[in-house]
């Protein structure tokens, strides 16, 4: 996927929008996907962004957030740590699987299915230009940052 145009995709997305990606070009797009809302690693990790967030614009970038959470649990847990980004509601997968995030893991010796923290990067023509997959949540929003400006 890497260097390939990423297929146009629409997803319902707090403030009572849709999120388009072709609705963006020109901008350098980050989607970071994350497994649920309120939960202690997805939470540094929002707040991560959020406090970079400024710095993302500056350097001509947008961040949105997914996972398969309702729009309402987005509503709350962006209200709560009042990010400046929106969040994308994925309930049917669909875009979970365009980027192949589906995983089985390992929680409390149990086998779920669930999202791997990954995060893309997507530039101002549409094409993708980095992934990380297995994503540690320390230091991570400031080396996609890294990125996008280097874009």
């Amino acid at each position: 996927m890497i260097d390939q145009i990423v297929t146009d995709f629409s997803l319902p997305a707090t403030g009572g929008k849709d999120f388009t990606l072709s609705d963006w070009r020109g901008k350098k797009i980050v989607i970071y996907f994350y497994p649920k809302d309120s939960t202690p690693g997805c939470t540094t990790e929002a707040q991560q962004f959020r406090d970079l967030y400024p710095a993302f614009v500056e350097a001509g970038g947008e961040v949105v957030g997914v996972s398969r959470d309702s729009i309402r649990s987005h509503e709350n847990f962006r209200s709560k740590q009042n990010l400046p980004f929106a969040l994308l509601s994925d309930t049917d997968e669909r875009l979970c699987k365009q980027f192949s995030v589906i995983k089985e893991k390992k929680m409390y010796g149990k086998l779920v299915r669930g999202i791997e923290r990954s995060t893309f990067v997507i530039d101002g023509h549409g094409v993708l230009r980095h992934e990380w997959r297995g994503v540690k949540v320390p230091e991570h929003a400031q080396a996609v940052l890294d990125v996008v400006k280097s874009l």
